[in-house]
């Protein structure tokens, strides 16, 4: 199988294919910024509706008002002890968890809504009241929420009343049943037994138990009775705007983190290389005079900023360095989709080489759509159509334009061809064309149709030395790169390197007075921002083939 047929059997395939590789390289706290100033809409547009979603919802709920009471548990040692019963060592973290169970089991609720009345039931007490407590303290807290603050003092006033009365009445039946107990082993000692040292000691023991009982105690007071509150404990307005603020937060983050992985655009030079894994030629910078339409026989390039025009002159040097051992004389300039640029870069590269002392070729071989005689103001006949039907020769279509003062040769495509154009650049005769064209110049740069649109490329990639493939930032595809790199590396394409197109220059400025300004280093390194939006006299537009 020629290596044709492998490239048209990939580009058969290279729609459908679905793998995705990831060959970027490790995000830095600059990517990190250009993704969030690209979806800080989303964020912010998140952040504003979960706030604003808290603030109605606080809005809309009913007023609740929290009356909080204290109540103290006391040691019953003493008392036991008294009583004539063991004392025990109970952990105080133990008696801690019974005291405020003690607290929220029994009939505490019924009683209160009794005595309140006003149609409490013990239910709505019951979800009205809470218990609580610090671990190992004696000191315990009924709380009660209501819609009326003096209603909520009231229910916790209520509800701890009625446990301390329970518990004194528990006490005083407590030390009763201790007296009826002594009391009864009295009367079974005989009257010699009453005055010896037992008898004493139960006398003794009834009269301290007849004193306790005769006094009102219990192991539990009320420390501080619970006040009417005078601001709401529900809703928390301020509370649930921060909720909302952080969850609105981080939902928008999570979207902009999704939108940012099914955005499969290419935004930065470093990625562009990565993806097809060849070298960065060189970042071509957003410029007004890279679109312009040049005079009729002119190329425009001096209309190029310095900026500009170096960073043609940087691709074509590393285009010289980084195939040092290879004799590149014919160059195909291609784009994955449209748009891309190609036609332009192919253009300037041209002007470039050519002012570097090079004798140069600029060779359109879009027969379908060409542009060139448009955009250079040349004839549109004859071109590479008529040469290779062979109506005329190679020097007779070939037309000159000015750039700076020098001429730079075009061969235009000539009038397009919409009947079967690959039979001519599959054809001998194009073999003959570039063969020719390589012996008669330095360098011959091929702007070739984009590769993902017809096969005419593909047919033209084992006939030239190097292929260079343009990208332009945040248009081309990442999954497209990626599917093409896959379909060039069947065939061996001699590929060697891309060129970013539309990169959106890094700013540099040493304060708010200083002029922001990009180097060519800047271009050359990389060191661009296609996510920062340029400010004032900065905002230029890329071209487009």
């Amino acid at each position: 199988m020629s290596s044709v047929d492998r490239w048209l059997k990939g580009f058969s395939g290279l729609r459908g294919y679905s793998s995705v590789l990831n060959d970027s390289d490790e995000p830095n706290i600059a990517q990190v910024l250009g993704f969030l100033s690209r979806r800080s809409i989303w964020i912010a547009l998140c952040l504003v509706l979960a706030v604003a979603a808290a603030y109605g919802y606080s809005k809309h709920q009913v007023k609740q008002y929290t009356a909080t009471a204290s109540l103290v548990f006391s040691s019953n040692q003493q008392t036991e002890a008294i009583a004539g019963v063991a004392a025990t060592n109970t952990n105080a973290l133990l008696q801690q968890e019974s005291n405020l169970e003690l607290l929220r089991l029994g009939d505490m609720a019924e009683k209160t809504a009794a005595a309140l009345g006003r149609g409490l039931t013990a239910a709505a007490v019951s979800g009205d009241v809470s218990v609580s407590g610090q671990p190992e303290s004696t000191f315990a807290t009924v709380s009660a929420t209501n819609t009326s603050p003096a209603l909520a003092a009231e229910i916790a006033n209520t509800y701890s009343q009625r446990f301390v009365a329970e518990q004194e009445g528990a006490s005083h039946g407590y030390y009763q049943s201790a007296l009826a107990l002594v009391r009864k082993e009295l009367r079974a000692l005989s009257p010699q037994q009453r005055v010896g040292t037992d008898g004493v000691q139960l006398q003794d023991r009834a009269q301290s138990l007849e004193l306790l009982a005769g006094l009102p105690h219990s192991t539990v007071q009320i420390a501080q009775e619970a006040l009417a509150p005078t601001s709401p404990s529900s809703p928390r307005t301020h509370r649930n705007l921060l909720i909302g603020a952080i969850l609105g937060f981080f939902v928008g983050l999570g979207l902009a983190i999704v939108l940012e992985r099914l955005d499969t655009r290419i935004r930065r030079p470093s990625e562009l290389a990565a993806t097809y894994r060849v070298p960065l030629l060189g970042s071509v910078p957003q410029g007004a005079a890279l679109s312009r339409t040049p005079r009729a026989g002119e190329a425009g390039s001096h209309d190029l900023t310095l900026v500009e025009a170096e960073a043609f002159h940087l691709i074509r040097a590393r285009l010289r360095s980084f195939n040092a051992e290879r004799d590149i004389r014919a160059v195909l300039v291609t784009s994955a989709a449209p748009d891309e640029g190609k036609t332009t870069v192919a253009r300037h590269l041209a002007a470039a080489a050519m002012r570097m002392g090079s004798r140069v070729l600029l060779l359109e071989a879009d027969l379908r759509r060409p542009s060139l005689t448009q955009t250079l103001a040349l004839r549109s006949q004859p071109g590479l159509s008529e040469v290779l039907q062979g109506t005329v020769v190679l020097s007779a279509a070939t037309q000159s334009i000015v750039v700076d003062g020098q001429a730079l040769d075009v061969l235009p495509a000539g009038p397009a061809v919409h009947r079967n154009p690959v039979e001519l650049i599959e054809s001998h005769a194009m073999n003959a064309t570039l063969a020719q064209a390589r012996s008669a110049y330095d360098l011959v740069i091929v702007d070739s149709p984009e590769l993902d649109l017809v096969s005419d490329a593909f047919l033209l990639l084992p006939k030239v030395d190097g292929i260079i493939i343009v990208g332009r930032m945040g248009r081309c595809r990442r999954d497209v790169a990626q599917r093409l790199r896959q379909v060039l590396a069947t065939g061996s394409a001699p590929l060697v390197g891309v060129v970013a197109n539309g990169v959106k220059p890094a700013r540099h400025s040493s304060d708010s007075s200083t002029a922001k300004t990009t180097t060519v280093d800047d271009l050359a390194a990389g060191n661009t921002s296609a996510g920062d939006a340029p400010a004032g006299d900065q905002l230029i537009h890329s071209t487009r083939a």
